[in-house]
């Protein structure tokens, strides 16, 4: 039963991709100073593309997911309504918790070596019913069943 799942939702992941981009850096490329806890700290501005026509709300998770102490959540949001873009330092839904158990975007600040940030972003065909105090693995669930279309940017930063 797993493993169908995980099969349908990389084809669906496949076959709806958002493109996620930003002005600030290229997938795969370093995530400028200004956008992390050594400076500003304030979100870069991300692009979306190929966004269904019925989508209803959007959701936000970035992460690193290869911290030294296991999974670090910087940003989590939801009830993002559909757009083209999630401007600078903008916060247009929901923010819940991420790993600091603050509900506000995190920058990159790692402890050592080079980390990778994934910047994810979904198509919803509803708006979610959580609590501010709801994490990713919430969001996540709540999520199922729901998730019309996804996309990702990576971001790197030492």
């Amino acid at each position: 039963m797993i493993r169908l799942s995980v099969i349908i939702a990389f084809f669906i992941f496949q076959k709806n991709g958002l493109t996620v981009k930003s002005t600030a850096f290229a997938n795969g490329n370093y995530i400028p100073t200004k956008y992390t806890c050594g400076d500003a700290n304030i979100n870069p501005e991300l692009l979306i593309e190929d966004l269904p026509a019925n989508t209803v709300s959007m959701a936000l998770i970035m992460d690193d997911t290869k911290s030294p102490n296991g999974e670090f959540d910087h940003w989590v949001m939801w009830n993002i309504p559909p757009a083209s873009k999630i401007g600078e330092n903008s916060a247009p839904g929901v923010q819940g918790r991420n790993s600091s158990k603050q509900n506000k975007y995190y920058g990159p600040c790692p402890p050592n070596g080079i980390h990778t940030y994934n910047f994810k972003v979904f198509a919803l065909d509803t708006k979610l019913d959580l609590k501010d105090t709801s994490g990713k693995l919430t969001l996540i669930k709540a999520m199922e069943g729901h998730i019309i279309a996804s996309g990702q940017l990576k971001g790197l930063y030492k």
